[in-house]
């Protein structure tokens, strides 16, 4: 129950610039999606912009209407249902470190802006994936799909107090995220986000590598 104390907090990571970096795939499906629709596509650094927001509030400024954002998020799910799911890397050491942390007694979740059925599919097939308790992702129709909103999912699904958990994530979305709730949290510098932005959103720690996640959260 909320409020009960438990041994190890329960550690909530990100996905996209946390897990993996599934940069080749979130920039050809908005390509794609784009490409589909007639719109000129954005170099690749605007595009890389599309990582860790939800795909409506990426793709609103560009696209204005709502029924063109539609149009636009389901042409980029068609190409990452057949091919950008699989397009990412793992990155270096995060294995170990889920692994070592489970293994010490932390209860593990994905929080996540991507959609849940395509968080699932990753995760199902990334080698650590089996050690997460629940991958909680947007809903489809975008209702649930801010950060503040997906930890309030997580910490209901798995009747958690924010003050049992962490957030550990690479956009500033995921330290606003944590902070709306009170939560601690870990911005990390291997993703998309980078420290200037990790800083200026109020991030409680900053981990240059995975091998210093374990450190902060004993610390």
């Amino acid at each position: 129950m909320p409020g009960d104390d438990r041994a190890k907090p329960t550690l909530f990571f990100d996905m996209d610039g946390t897990l993996i970096d599934s940069a080749v795939g979130i920039t050809r499906c908005v390509a794609h999606a784009l490409t589909q629709m007639s719109v000129p596509v954005p170099p690749q650094a605007q595009l890389r912009r599309w990582i860790g927001p939800s795909l409506r509030t990426s793709f609103t400024p560009l696209l204005h209407d709502p029924l063109l954002v539609e149009r636009a998020v389901e042409h980029y799910r068609v190409r990452f249902e057949s091919h950008g799911w699989a397009e990412h890397e793992i990155y270096p050491g995060i294995a170990e470190v889920i692994e070592n942390l489970h293994a010490a007694g932390h209860q593990l979740a994905v929080v996540t802006a991507k959609n849940e059925p395509h968080a699932r599919k990753i995760v199902e097939h990334l080698p650590f994936g089996h050690l997460f308790d629940d991958v909680i992702g947007a809903t489809v129709d975008g209702r649930i799909s801010d950060k503040p909103d997906l930890i309030n999912e997580a910490l209901r699904r798995l009747d958690l107090a924010p003050e049992q958990c962490w957030m550990i994530g690479d956009r500033h979305m995921d330290i606003e995220g944590a902070r709306h709730h009170g939560m601690r949290n870990i911005g990390v510098l291997w993703g998309f986000g980078g420290e200037a932005e990790l800083r200026a959103s109020g991030a409680g720690h900053l981990a240059r590598s995975p091998a210093e996640i374990p450190t902060l959260i004993a610390g």
